[in-house]
């Protein structure tokens, strides 16, 4: 069964530009990245999955873009606009040709598996 989101109908009008326009900005610089770079991975401070992530694609020799936004104790709020865009609840976010393939874990069988050579040279 798909995640349930909430109809926009269901959104009182008078709020519904105010939730559109929640942190906009960190999902346009995300966006804008996605469109220069085959591969991007979003990521915070002080957590370790973004730096495996990060170490695994150097490893496997793919060039990557990383956004860094804030740790723990800052910038939550704008985070939180990028998991609600993408329903992805935690970092890293992972973007392969623009598409959200995951975080580090599903990055590491796509790296093991050779799908994500297989996924980048389809470009």
């Amino acid at each position: 069964m798909p995640r349930p989101i909430l109809d926009e109908a269901s959104i009182h009008c008078a709020i519904r530009e105010k939730i559109a326009n929640h942190h906009q900005s960190i999902v346009r610089e995300v966006l804008a990245a996605i469109e220069l770079n085959p591969v991007v991975v979003v990521g915070m401070g002080m957590n370790p999955m973004p730096k495996k992530a990060r170490k695994a694609l150097i490893a496997a020799g793919v060039e990557h873009k990383y956004l860094e936004y804030g740790n723990y104790f800052n910038n939550w709020r704008r985070r939180n606009a990028l998991k609600m865009w993408t329903g992805w609840s935690s970092f890293p976010m992972v973007f392969v040709n623009g598409v959200l393939v995951g975080g580090a874990d599903d990055l590491f069988e796509l790296i093991n598996s050779g799908e994500l050579k297989k996924l980048l040279s389809s470009l």
